[in-house]
């Protein structure tokens, strides 16, 4: 089965199923001399564990990481960086009434259309749970990237076709839900329990805002930004469609309304250009142009429910 790694310069390769053993994850090129320890991953596994809220799968999982290579003394060697997240609540023996069915909108079907054989535990590397060793990959990243001013923030835009409105990030941190937005969350969260009294599940979008990104990342043509960061988010087992900037939206502009302003910053020497507007969420012909890059990020409904 290839299409295991992704990235080229920061190369991660996933491993593992829902049910075996452990998730595992290995780094190709982190620089030498970067702070880490497994402690660095608890907070956000911990934020990733789907246990901690009613509403969500009641699978709970330690999710502590162990490290195997590519750090010694608290710091990166340079090499690969291996660790693994063991399983330990799987339950398998619930999945075994569905060892010859296939479950509508999972993935079982198409994999045993294509290798002829399935895991039938927890969807098998299909599984949500995979997304621990993508957690641990972005702890890893977020090393690299905050001593040079790089932020990413993630926040729930809609749920259940309830929007936020308001964006006060403080309090999306604050919520399981991850929402900005405290009337739209009471809302989203009265979705949820009807819901899951109904045993049905609802979908969202996700923004995504990475700040202080530098200009001229990316390639013309076949390489560009926002291809190589739709398939990085496209790889994700519920993500259903990504838009950069006004997406969709722009669909219904006038070239005079999507176009962003080019200004020169005041006080500027040479070309340092500001934009009044950021419909293009940063990048334009596939290259970053220094604005933040904004990406919504449009998420299905789980298919594991308890009606037909």
């Amino acid at each position: 089965m290839p299409g295991n790694s992704l990235g080229e310069a920061f190369r991660i390769t996933t491993f593992g199923e829902s049910h075996g053993a452990a998730l595992g994850l290995v780094v190709d090129g982190c620089p030498p001399g970067v702070p880490l320890s497994e402690e660095d991953f608890l907070e956000p596994l911990s934020r990733r564990r789907p246990g901690n809220y009613l509403f969500s799968s009641p699978r709970q999982e330690e999710d502590k990481v162990e490290l195997l290579s590519g750090v010694f003394e608290g710091l990166t060697t340079g090499c690969p960086i291996a660790l693994i997240v063991r399983n330990r609540d799987q339950r398998s023996e619930h999945y075994e009434p569905l060892r010859d069915i296939f479950r509508p909108g999972h993935a079982d079907i198409a994999y045993f259309q294509k290798f002829g054989i399935r895991d039938h535990r927890g969807g098998g590397r299909a599984s949500s749970r995979e997304t621990v060793a993508r957690v641990a990959a972005g702890v890893v990243a977020r090393r690299i990237l905050e001593p040079l001013g790089v932020k990413v923030k993630a926040y729930t835009v809609e749920l259940a076709a309830i929007k936020a409105m308001a964006q006060d990030l403080s309090f999306a941190d604050e919520n399981p839900i991850r929402c900005p937005d405290r009337e739209a969350y009471v809302q989203m969260e009265a979705a949820l329990k009807k819901a899951y009294e109904d045993m049905d599940s609802v979908g969202g979008i996700v923004e995504i805002i990475a700040e202080n990104i530098p200009a001229g990342l990316g390639e013309p043509v076949f390489d560009k930004l926002e291809a190589d960061l739709g398939k990085a988010i496209l790889s994700v087992g519920a993500v259903k469609a990504v838009e950069f900037g006004a997406g969709f939206e722009a669909a219904r502009l006038l070239g005079s309304q999507n176009n962003d302003p080019i200004l020169n910053r005041p006080g500027a020497k040479g070309l340092d250009p500001v934009y009044g507007s950021n419909n293009s969420g940063g990048i334009l012909g596939g290259i970053s142009n220094g604005d933040p890059i904004i990406i919504k990020v449009g998420i299905k409904p789980i298919p594991s429910i308890g009606r037909p």
